[in-house]
């Protein structure tokens, strides 16, 4: 099993080693940013967050947030206050302090504890492929326990498409299949709500889909 190889401070020591900017952030695809962040607003849209609704929702938490990109980018245009979970503090150091900025939590997706019921929208973006399985199948457990009736926990993830999940031990992480990802959603209790691909991105990029899901009533 791919996961089985992951390593949390292999993954961390990778992280420590990387800039603390969209460069870094994106792996040498910078470029990419706005059209990750327009499909992004696009497909929140289509839930009734933001858009021509102008509909904001009250907190947020961007997961694996890193310099706070998405927080910037998307996240603090729908929602009165972010908070961030990211493990590597030299990241999101440049958050604190900043207007619509919540709490910041420094551990990683598998070592967080949120509240129940607190959250309207809980963001997860390139970063649950550096936990295993089982550790993806509790993290969203929770995930769905802390969000608010009528919130979504979003994963926006690369796929694999060889039909394996792909071990990437620069840094220790997984990319997982579809079919995969719908057997953990399963797994953890939740339903996809609605999902679509990442439209604009570089060819020679693994393909990027968006995931809406809520917990099971």
């Amino acid at each position: 099993m791919a996961d089985a190889r992951i390593n949390h401070q292999d993954a961390r020591e990778y992280w420590q080693g990387i800039d603390a900017d969209v460069n870094g952030m994106l792996g040498g695809f910078p470029y990419i940013s706005k059209v990750d962040l327009q499909g992004s607003k696009a497909f929140l849209a289509k839930l009734g967050i933001g858009g021509k609704s102008g509909r904001r929702v009250e907190r947020v938490v961007d997961c694996g947030a890193g310099i706070g990109r998405i927080t910037e980018g998307l996240l603090k245009g729908i929602a009165e206050k972010v908070d961030i979970v990211e493990p590597i503090a030299k990241f999101s150091d440049g958050l604190k302090g900043k207007d619509g900025i919540g709490a910041i939590f420094n551990v990683g997706l598998e070592e967080w504890s949120p509240e129940e019921s607190i959250y309207d929208l809980i963001w997860n973006q390139w970063c649950v492929g550096h936990l295993t399985d089982s550790q993806l199948v509790a993290y969203l457990e929770k995930c769905g326990k802390a969000v608010k009736e009528g919130g979504y926990v979003i994963a926006k993830e690369n796929l694999s498409t060889s039909g394996d999940d792909i071990f990437d031990e620069l840094d220790s992480s997984v990319t997982r299949t579809d079919k995969k990802f719908r057997e953990i959603f399963e797994e953890a209790n939740m339903v996809v709500m609605k999902t679509e691909i990442q439209n604009g991105l570089p060819k020679e990029l693994y393909p990027v889909r968006t995931y809406a899901l809520r917990h099971k009533p």
